[in-house]
């Protein structure tokens, strides 16, 4: 399975130029938050609920390397006690340091998979909680993932994640060390709407799942509350 094609789809991180080839039409630079957005299967998700504010957007922008810059600064900062506070932007992230358990792009999960995937599944299993994703919208994900050029086993994929339903606990469990858990809590909050109380509800579910200090929610909540108001 092409993890990275699947990937691309789901988060809409590559736009096709008129050649063909991959193109940064936004004006983002190449980086840690660089890649231009087209939409993906995470736009379809979220982008139908009226009126909210899409934390995806932060996840499309920067792709994975955005969950693991934001959960790094949430866990690094409460590591030294300080209270939570904003990042100054989007493109100022801090780059996660060596041997820090933040390199999600190469790390494996509780099983030893791509640990990547595990957080597309969060993504997904949070956006799905408030029961928001119908018959119908799920007959739209479908038709969009026919069109998406993907292999069989990839297609496979999408349609076992988007049609499994929203378990925290089931999601906490893909998490191998207390960075993952980080990710996947972050993942997941920017995932959904903030105001809306199924939501919540499962958030609160996934945090307690996960096990996660109440101060260390804190901050991740206060990244994932950033990230949103800075990219609408």
């Amino acid at each position: 399975m092409d993890v990275n094609k699947l990937l691309e789809s789901f988060l809409g991180t590559q736009r096709p130029a008129q050649d063909g080839t991959a193109s940064q039409s936004n004006g983002l630079p190449s980086g840690l938050v660089g890649g231009a957005a087209a939409g993906g299967l995470i736009a379809l998700m979220l982008g139908s609920k009226k009126a909210r504010k899409l934390g995806g957007k932060a996840i499309k922008y920067g792709g994975m390397a955005a969950v693991a810059g934001l959960a790094y600064k949430a866990y690094s900062d409460w590591q030294a006690q300080k209270a939570p506070t904003a990042p100054s932007g989007p493109l100022e992230l801090p780059k996660p340091a060596p041997n820090s358990g933040f390199d999600i792009e190469h790390d494996k999960d509780v099983a030893g998979a791509d640990f990547r995937l595990a957080v597309m599944r969060a993504m997904i299993s949070a956006a799905q909680s408030d029961n928001h994703i119908d018959a119908e919208e799920h007959k739209r994900i479908r038709a969009q993932v026919e069109n998406l050029g993907l292999a069989a086993a990839e297609k496979a994929t999408l349609y076992e994640y988007f049609g499994a339903p929203s378990d925290a606990a089931a999601i906490a469990g893909l998490a191998r060390t207390d960075e993952q858990r980080a990710e996947i809590y972050l993942a997941s909050a920017l995932s959904i709407d903030p105001d809306t109380t199924e939501e919540q509800t499962y958030l609160t579910a996934l945090a307690q799942h996960l096990n996660l200090p109440a101060g260390l929610r804190g901050h991740l909540d206060a990244e994932a509350a950033a990230a949103r108001d800075q990219m609408v």
